[in-house]
């Protein structure tokens, strides 16, 4: 199984500004992966809000976003031709197969591929393959974080819920 590297957000300070994007970026993919631990797979699909939000729904949408912003962005490549749901909202829904052990695992392989997809690139290079247009690796990193960020928050508060029925 891929691990995450073991590199913290408080250990890069000195570090340059890509090796500091790229751990807090990983602080908040383990933190949202790991969500998941320790939860049946009732709790992990049970919906506690009026959206599709579930936790392994939560991760399993983290997935779409790596691949969407690590593979789409890089490698101009479609979303039919990478295997992902054409939006966002598809993204969240759970098939039958879906267990919190395959979620995690192709959270952490989409990670390890995403890492492995900008590592020789610099902040300020170009990634050509987003709806928006070209967008500088620098913006990516800031707006997966913030999706990230905002997806750990959610995470938090379900957990919270489930863990104290």
């Amino acid at each position: 199984m891929p691990s995450y590297p073991p590199t913290f957000a408080d250990q890069v300070v000195a570090q340059p500004a890509k090796a500091q994007f790229e751990a807090f970026i990983d602080e908040h993919r383990r933190a949202l992966t790991n969500c998941l631990d320790g939860l049946t797979e009732e709790q992990a699909r049970r919906s506690l809000v009026v959206s599709r939000t579930t936790l392994l729904g939560l991760v399993k949408h983290a997935t779409f976003v790596e691949k969407v912003w690590f593979d789409e962005a890089v490698t101009c490549r479609s979303r039919a031709e990478i295997g992902i749901p054409a939006t966002p909202d598809e993204s969240f829904v759970l098939d039958d197969g879906d267990t919190i052990a395959s979620v995690q695992q192709a959270h952490r392989e989409a990670c390890a591929a995403s890492r492995q997809a900008t590592s020789s690139l610099d902040l300020d290079d170009t990634l050509r393959g987003n709806r928006r247009g070209p967008l500088p690796l620098r913006w990516v990193y800031l707006h997966v974080l913030r999706e990230l960020a905002q997806h750990c928050g959610h995470a938090d508060i379900l957990r919270e819920q489930l863990l104290n029925e």
